[in-house]
């Protein structure tokens, strides 16, 4: 064996040790960290367009993600896995005899990048300390930047934030802020604060049925909050069902009920009623719960029944 070559396997040994070693402290909880998935990434970030920057030098370190291969790759970009020790060190050995290879392929998204192909080539430069790499990029927007310590937790938990300020933003643009009590509105999931204003149009296109004078947008507002929104999460507080979704909000209870009605309403016809939803949830996840809520919001109509 030669020089080259015991050296580019005394490379990959330790990096895939260096990697091992990433992964205990992760299942320790010392390091929380991992390779971004790039398609959960942009499911998060929703991107609108892309462009094409072409050829450019790349900080290794902003190299967060993969676009297919992150399972096989630590948080450092270390490998892993034992069926990378060919191809690794064929890239390893044209690095320690200077032989240029081709640019790797990336995204960029959030400030930071994700490799599409050359997954390799980003792992021996992590491993050699490499600071910059070639690379041919294309750029997605956002106005959400991703740091390159972050692991998809800490991103999600951001977009929630960003959305949040979104959601008052447009609130107090259009004059709803007062009209809703924003202490009682909080996600943990994002695309919530989006859904909450598409409920909201909904409620006033079924307040304007059957009326000449058209009910404002602050009045259909005020009217969510206090007739839908406020009663369904004052009986999830009452009846302590957040015991049973550590971490969640009253809102994600609420948005996982309504969202239910709107799952049965595709399936069964638009003939079905909250008060049917709220039943059907109930035979699935706990009748004594659902039954002291359905009394308490539908008092009459289960009164007309008996």
């Amino acid at each position: 064996m030669d020089r080259v070559t015991f050296q580019a396997k005394e490379d990959f040994h330790r990096a895939k040790q260096k990697a091992m070693f990433e992964s205990i402290f992760k299942l320790l909880g010392i390091e929380k960290r991992e390779l971004l998935p790039f398609y959960d990434v942009k499911d998060l970030l929703r991107p609108t367009k892309e462009s094409y920057l072409g050829m450019r030098t790349i900080p290794v370190n902003k190299i967060v993600g993969s676009e297919g291969r992150y399972y096989d790759f630590s948080s450092s970009f270390l490998p892993k896995k034992s069926m990378l020790r060919n191809r690794w060190v064929s890239i390893d050995k044209a690095h320690l005899t200077d032989i240029n290879l081709p640019p790797i392929r990336v995204f960029k998204l959030g400030g930071c990048y994700f490799v599409r192909d050359g997954n390799h080539r980003v792992s021996v430069a992590r491993a050699q300390g490499v600071a910059f790499i070639d690379a041919e990029v294309v750029e997605l927007d956002s106005a959400i930047q991703i740091d390159e310590h972050m692991n998809q937790e800490q991103l999600r938990r951001k977009v929630v934030a960003y959305e949040r300020e979104t959601f008052v933003e447009f609130l107090e643009k259009h004059g709803l802020k007062d009209e809703l009590n924003l202490n009682m509105i909080r996600f943990t999931a994002p695309g919530r604060y989006q859904e909450v204003l598409n409920h909201i149009l909904v409620h006033k296109y079924y307040l304007n049925e059957g009326i000449e004078e058209e009910i404002s947008l602050k009045d259909a507002a005020k009217s969510w909050f206090s007739n839908l929104y406020c009663p369904i999460v004052g009986i999830i507080k009452r009846e302590k069902v957040l015991r049973r979704f550590p971490g969640r909000t009253p809102g994600d209870l609420y948005m996982w009920m309504v969202k239910h009605w709107d799952d049965l309403k595709h399936k069964y016809g638009q003939d079905v009623s909250l008060e049917d939803a709220a039943m059907d949830y109930a035979s699935r996840f706990g009748k004594g719960f659902f039954r002291r809520m359905l009394d308490r919001i539908f008092p009459k109509s289960r009164s007309m029944k008996r």
